[in-house]
């Protein structure tokens, strides 16, 4: 989830939404991709602590805790799941429309009102709230843009399917979810016009079964909630990536709590220990109650700090501890003066190797230079030295067009070195890059590496960086060469 939650879950769910949700969107993501581990455990033990005091507490703290558990599932519903998709084309009740943390809101409201309102609202409000959002979901159902009257693999649901079955999961389930895709696209709209009179007649009778005491229409809901939780949901909890049980689940759920054959039964009560009753109900309450404050905070302080290195890791892989010498090397720098390499005494260095001409990844990795000079300041002891990485494009012009273009004329002991073809070879054959060119290509494919010099010589550390574009991939670079940058002395 620290890894997964932000770029193969939220980022997907931004698709069609209005501009504001689709900024607050990408700006969460951003933040989750800068601080992964920090949030995703402190997300964790948010709901976790809500959980618990919901269990464990009564009265004005339980209300208490419900109406926090509405604030965090509506934080969810809307940043999390893009407001359930409910501004996608592709919106269907089938595949997850409006959202499992959009029940979790309606749950939470209840919980969070006094229980006097259960006996008579809560059956009739509920089940035909649940009315309403069954007769949109077959109005979506219908729409020719959804995809559901297609037939063969251009059919919306065998399409999900073949993409579902992808995910790591149990055989049986993929053979089941593989079976219902060719079904339906075998019937093509004779399976939807199904799917539509399932959920139009259960709507009726859920809007009509609190004033009739049906219990039918809950049944019909449970029942085809389950088989499409699993034909079209493909049951929403493998693949590495869940995050609930998707939205026919919890749907499921609040219809069944709502029957009318429960309305009339008096509350059940709770058969727990004295003990559990009095003190350990409340240190349980407390701790939850703590557990979330300290979450909450957590999460907070953990935004305004430098971002985690997750991300790079994830990219690169750790980066090789060593203690060799560095081989020198003499070139000439942008400003056509001499440079050698560990000429500044006490100076560590930070080398890499760039093509003046690269438009991808060498400005990323320029600016994670730029970025790690910024954090030292100008006063510290570090030379970030590129040396060009381009046999057709080496040349003085092209190194000073590459630092104009890239505002990098300002940053304090900044090298960019070239020199003549043989002699920079013999620095990438020395450093074990790997560069090649065509004259059909401008830029040269080059292994991307970063290297840390200390100020007696010795390469201390051997950083792969293939460098991601997000803000937040860039941070998590920077965050990383910072950290062995401080590992290898440089204070």
């Amino acid at each position: 989830m620290p890894l997964g939650l932000a770029n193969s879950v939220v980022a997907p769910a931004t698709s069609g939404t209005p501009e504001w949700l689709h900024s607050l969107m990408l700006h969460g993501i951003t933040i989750w991709n800068s601080h992964p581990i920090a949030l995703a455990d402190g997300t964790a033990w948010i709901q976790v602590g809500i959980g618990v005091l919901l269990l464990v507490s009564n009265s004005a703290v339980g209300r208490v805790a419900a109406a926090v558990s509405v604030g965090w599932a509506a934080m969810i519903w809307l940043i999390g799941n893009g407001a359930g998709g409910i501004f996608q084309s592709s919106s269907t009740i089938l595949f997850g429309w409006p959202g499992a943390s959009f029940f979790y809101v309606v749950a939470g409201v209840w919980l969070a009102l006094s229980p006097a309102n259960f006996p008579e609202r809560f059956s009739r409000i509920t089940l035909r709230a649940v009315s309403v959002v069954l007769a949109v979901g077959a109005f979506l159902q219908v729409l020719p843009s959804r995809g559901f009257w297609h037939g063969g693999n251009h059919n919306a649901l065998t399409a999900m399917a073949k993409t579902m079955v992808q995910t790591p999961q149990p055989h049986w389930l993929s053979y089941v979810v593989t079976k219902f895709g060719d079904v339906s696209g075998t019937l093509g709209g004779g399976f939807n016009i199904i799917v539509v009179i399932w959920l139009s007649v259960t709507a009726v009778g859920l809007w009509m079964a609190y004033g009739r005491g049906w219990r039918w229409p809950v049944w019909s809901l449970i029942v085809g909630a389950l088989i499409f939780w699993v034909g079209a949901q493909d049951a929403a909890i493998f693949g590495g990536l869940a995050t609930d049980l998707n939205s026919l689940i919890p749907l499921a759920v609040l219809t069944a709590c709502a029957s009318p054959a429960l309305r009339d039964r008096p509350a059940l009560p709770r058969h727990l220990p004295q003990e559990l009753r009095s003190s350990t109900g409340s240190v349980l309450a407390s701790f939850a109650a703590g557990m979330v404050v300290f979450s909450v905070v957590s999460m907070g302080v953990a935004t305004f700090a430098s971002a985690e290195n997750t991300l790079f890791l994830a990219q690169n892989g750790p980066a090789s501890s060593v203690n060799t010498a560095a081989p020198g090397f003499t070139a000439t720098d942008q400003s056509g003066s001499s440079y050698t390499l560990g000429e500044h005494q006490g100076h560590y260095t930070l080398l890499t190797f760039l093509d003046p001409v690269c438009y991808t990844d060498c400005p990323l990795l320029a600016g994670q230079l730029k970025q790690v000079g910024a954090e030292f300041g100008s006063n510290a002891k570090l030379d970030l030295v590129a040396v060009a990485a381009n046999p057709l494009h080496e040349s003085m012009a092209n190194v000073r067009s590459f630092i104009a273009k890239h505002d990098l004329g300002l940053v304090k002991n900044f090298y960019f070195v070239t020199g003549a073809l043989d002699r920079l070879a013999k620095i990438w054959n020395e450093y074990g890059i790997q560069v090649e060119s065509s004259p059909s290509s401008v830029m040269s494919i080059h292994s991307d590496l970063m290297f840390i010099i200390s100020p007696s010589g010795r390469t201390r550390w051997i950083i792969p960086d293939d460098p991601i574009s997000s803000s937040s991939g860039q941070s998590s670079a920077e965050s990383q060469l910072i950290t062995l940058l401080h590992h290898a002395g440089l204070s």
